[in-house]
């Protein structure tokens, strides 16, 4: 049974990208997708979630990639996401999403409400398909995609990766945020063949273990590896590229619903 209680600093994966963030006394929940197994549009949804939204425990912010994609965002995810008391997400989700969702653009920061002491998420750049993928009317690769890196006073750097395939945008991310503590990498090298000539939408495994390199993480923590039919890499393939990079020690891996203290 999920344990509710408030952690300090830890990190939970419920499945699919869904991922639960405790930190300076608030409760965060990346891309929240609660629906069962099942099709969803286009995309099958092999495992539901470890944990229901209503055994989370009140919820401080929800922080959404996108709110494009089934496996990001689903219906269930996007009631609990409405129903909590702030959303942050880029600029065409939030319109899309209405209130209490707020759009940040790249690089920008916001400053997260109560806690014990100051927290802000600044959204970073992701790229959701290959760098010459089809991009949208925005000039975004399939479509606008932000990722997340939690910092405050005294605080670990938490970055969140969202869908992300481009090495170029996690290189951004160190130039600009410097050193990541904690990244959890959103990988499972996701192919859908319709799209992008079934080449990668997010990160491989090698590639995520190249992105941890890059950012000079002390603790890695994989996400968005399994629970859907079009993930072609999942977490046996992570630990094995992280122990083929000589990185292996840096992994912390948990079953889903269960805490990784940090």
């Amino acid at each position: 049974m999920f344990d509710a209680r408030r952690r300090e600093f830890a990190i939970t994966v419920l499945g699919g990208p869904t991922t639960v963030v405790d930190i300076a006394g608030r409760r965060l929940v990346m891309d929240p997708t609660f629906d069962p197994p099942g099709e969803h549009a286009y995309l099958t949804k092999l495992t539901g979630p470890a944990v229901g939204a209503d055994e989370l425990g009140p919820v401080d912010a929800v922080l959404i990639s996108h709110d494009q994609h089934p496996d990001n965002l689903d219906d269930d995810g996007r009631r609990m996401a409405l129903a909590a008391p702030l959303v942050l997400t880029n600029p065409g989700a939030a319109a899309r999403l209405g209130p209490p969702a707020v759009g940040v653009p790249a690089w920008q920061s916001y400053d997260l409400p109560g806690g014990s002491g100051l927290l802000a998420a600044q959204a970073v750049p992701a790229v959701h398909g290959p760098a010459d993928g089809q991009r949208d009317a925005g000039g975004h690769v399939n479509c606008e995609v932000t990722g997340f890196v939690l910092s405050g006073p005294g605080l670990p750097t938490v970055y969140l990766s969202g869908d992300n395939a481009s090495m170029s945008a996690v290189k951004d991310v160190a130039d600009r945020v410097g050193a990541i503590d904690i990244a959890v990498l959103f990988a499972g090298a996701a192919r859908v063949p319709a799209k992008e000539r079934g080449r990668p939408l997010t990160l491989t495994s090698a590639r995520a273990a190249a992105a941890a390199e890059v950012l000079g993480a002390k603790v890695v923590i994989p996400a968005h590896v399994d629970g859907w039919a079009h993930f072609s890499e999942g977490a046996d393939e992570f630990a094995a590229a992280f122990d083929a990079a000589g990185i292996g020690d840096v992994l912390r891996v948990a079953p889903h619903g269960e805490w990784i203290d940090l």
